[in-house]
């Protein structure tokens, strides 16, 4: 394999971020390709026994097998830490297999975790189920009150883990201040960044340490494949996270990475018009229903943090209807053009109602303190043209009685 052009990484990284969305990563091999080539290889060949060991040994650049490292998934890891301003990152089967190994790679029996309440569900349940059937301790808060986690620390504290905007409350962490708090006691501070993505924030320069993806989302942003990824520094992958994806196999397929790399190619440009689209989405939502939580306009309770993280609104917003249950899912059976489905940043606009789905694992009690109520509907605006979707959720509203 030989690079591109044969510039050398430094020279890679001055690139302007449309410009490695596209050429970012790229190698090419002698048959000069122009579009990047799938390596469905578990195994690679040497030309003698002393090579082999000298890579093994970290010695000679190459690939040995592809649960350490494949070229086409190296390419699309190398272009997404382009895009995220990262010294690297690790390219992982799912989105949930990133947000975990993450954690497991750095925590131990007797550390300490705080983390925001208001997350994913699967997230939640690895705070509220898994790290502690490990020993790990954690502790969840407000992940909008500063305080709170300035209280939660301990001495044993290694992680503060939170994503914003969050799942589906749109909950703003303040990640400066987060990480300036996690950096006081010793911890580092671990970010989902799956609503934002890296073209509307970018958590490293906030303060950040770690940054998790579901790659399945935006980054594909077509319903094709599953994915995720981590964002670090060299020396946090030399240290924790590449031992930990070496002996327990959480990678990427190649296919699924070539796939992801054609997902970045266009990332910027589908994530800039579908928040645009969900812009102006919301300002029809919010004249139509009793509450919307949209970070981008005015009257969301945290729009100058959002606004002074991320460079817009987002493609995703909730609304909360008075009606409950039963007024959510007339709704959502109303609906014509826009689909019901669970996941997120797709080109098409999907919608869900969370708390039988996405969070349906959180007791109820637990719900209701994130603000997930029966009558909460998430919507994730896509491409279509928003005049379609205004007219499509105007019908849905009407039949369900608003």
């Amino acid at each position: 394999m030989k690079s591109r052009t044969g510039l050398d990484r430094t020279r890679t990284r001055q690139w302007r971020p449309a410009t490695q969305a596209i050429r970012g990563g790229t190698m090419r091999s002698d048959f000069g390709e122009t579009s990047e080539a799938l390596f469905l290889t578990s195994g690679f060949c040497y030309d003698s026994a002393e090579e082999v060991a000298a890579r093994f040994r970290g010695e000679a650049d190459g690939f040995t097998y592809s649960r350490q490292g494949n070229p086409t998934v190296a390419m699309f890891e190398e272009r997404l830490a382009l895009l995220e301003g990262a010294e690297m990152a690790r390219a992982t089967g799912t989105g949930m297999a990133a947000m975990t190994a993450a954690l497991l790679c750095q925590l131990k029996a007797g550390d300490h975790v705080v983390a925001a309440r208001a997350m994913f569900g699967s997230c939640r349940w690895l705070v509220d189920s898994l790290l502690p059937r490990y020993g790990i301790e954690t502790t969840v808060v407000d992940g909008r009150d500063n305080d709170a986690w300035a209280r939660a620390r301990r001495p044993n504290t290694r992680v503060f883990f939170l994503e914003t905007p969050a799942n589906p409350t749109l909950d703003i962490c303040d990640l400066k201040a987060v990480a300036d708090l996690a950096h006081d006691a010793g911890a580092r501070l671990v970010v989902d960044n799956v609503f934002a993505t890296p073209i509307l924030q970018r958590p490293l320069e906030l303060g950040a340490d770690v940054i998790a993806y579901s790659a399945t989302k935006h980054i594909d942003g077509q319903g094709r494949v599953l994915g995720g990824a981590i964002c670090c520094t060299r020396e946090f992958d030399t240290e924790y996270l590449f031992p930990f994806f070496r002996h327990t196999g959480c990678v990427m397929a190649p296919f699924n990475a070539w796939v992801l790399l054609k997902g970045l190619e266009t990332l910027e440009l589908r994530v800039r018009r579908m928040s645009d689209n969900a812009a102006r989405i919301a300002d029809f939502l919010a004249e139509r229903v009793p509450t919307l939580l949209y970070p981008g306009r005015p009257d969301f309770a945290q729009h100058a943090l959002a606004m002074a993280q991320m460079s817009a609104g987002g493609t995703i917003m909730s609304f909360l209807l008075d009606g409950g249950e039963a007024q959510a899912f007339a709704l959502l059976n109303a609906l014509e053009l826009i689909d019901i489905s669970n996941n997120i940043g797709d080109s098409r606009s999907l919608a869900t109602h969370p708390a039988s789905t996405t969070h349906k694992a959180l007791a109820p009690a637990v719900q209701a303190e994130l603000g997930i109520t029966p009558g909460m509907i998430r919507l994730s605006v896509g491409l279509e043209d928003p005049a379609d979707l205004i007219a499509d959720l105007d019908q849905a509203l009407k039949a369900a009685g608003l």
